[in-house]
């Protein structure tokens, strides 16, 4: 586990860079709008989608910078989905990671831009050829993208968790929402690894396979820490799927339940990843760490 979290800090650490660069606005006139960008996006978050770009991408020796690239416009678009998911008119959230949330710190008008900035700056960095050489391999990323991101994906996920608040979902109906809503953006990281790495069918099917279950796996330690967790740990308003009365995991299987399913899922996960032996060690240690998180 030392060893992750070593890796973990590393790929942070460099994705911090990236993206400060990124966020550098090119003249005053555009100020304000990167400084919101840069709020919500820089000095915060476990950078764990661009880790798993990264991670995935070493399996079949991508350079470095190809990956972590893809890694900073994955969570680009993770940044705006927070920022606009904070947003009153979604859940109407004043805390994350720690600080204000962005329409508090700035105003509601400015966070929709900056998130509507972070998603449309996402696919220029994955457009451009420093991410890759190969412009096949550009549009593939672009495209899967999209389609995580997307009505097939995330979006499409947030619209099915707010229709939650007004129907009853059962197990079936809680993990197709999660799979789109928090999987989709996971999944992408681990299969972009593969795109880069032009990897065989098999290979990026055995990702994508070990990517939807992490993403589940995560979905239900964070049911867990909303109704275990505290405001310190998490940096963000917990309880609150509970008092909304919101079908979650952890409502329909109990604590002990929930916690089993997400070590099995876990377990589940990492069986995936028989095909890249001793290489993939640090992604089967990812499967342990996202269900013991604290935050």
């Amino acid at each position: 586990m030392n060893k992750l979290k070593a890796a973990l800090t590393n790929t942070a650490d460099s994705v911090e860079v990236m993206l400060d660069t990124l966020l550098t606005p090119d003249s005053s006139t555009e100020n304000r709008i990167y400084q919101a960008m840069r709020y919500t996006t820089l000095g915060g978050g476990k950078r764990l989608r661009p880790f798993l770009v990264k991670q995935s991408a070493d399996l079949f020796g991508v350079r470095e910078i190809n990956a972590l690239r893809t890694g900073a416009a994955l969570e680009l678009i993770h940044c705006y989905s927070l920022v606009h998911d904070d947003l009153p008119a979604m859940d109407d959230d004043d805390l994350r990671r720690g600080k204000a949330t962005l329409h508090k710190a700035f105003d509601e008008a400015t966070a929709i831009l900056a998130g509507d900035a972070l998603l449309t700056l996402a696919f220029e960095v994955i457009a451009q050829p420093e991410t890759h050489q190969d412009s096949e391999i550009r549009i593939e990323l672009v495209n899967m993208l999209a389609r995580a991101s997307g009505v097939r994906g995330m979006v499409g996920g947030q619209m099915e968790d707010l229709q939650a608040e007004t129907k009853e979902l059962n197990l079936e109906d809680i993990t197709h929402l999660q799979r789109l809503k928090t999987g989709a953006l996971i999944e992408y990281g681990c299969e972009a690894g593969a795109i880069l790495g032009k990897a065989s069918k098999e290979e990026r099917e055995a990702l994508v396979a070990y990517a939807n279950d992490l993403g589940l796996a995560f979905q239900i330690a964070d049911d867990l820490l909303d109704i275990e967790g505290n405001v310190e740990e998490t940096g963000k308003a917990v309880r609150k799927d509970n008092h909304a009365g919101k079908a979650t995991f952890v409502s329909l299987l109990g604590v002990d339940g929930a916690r089993k399913e997400a070590e099995s899922i876990a377990n589940r996960a990492v069986g995936h990843l028989d095909t890249f032996d001793d290489r993939a060690n640090l992604l089967r240690a990812t499967a342990e760490f996202v269900i013991a998180r604290r935050n």
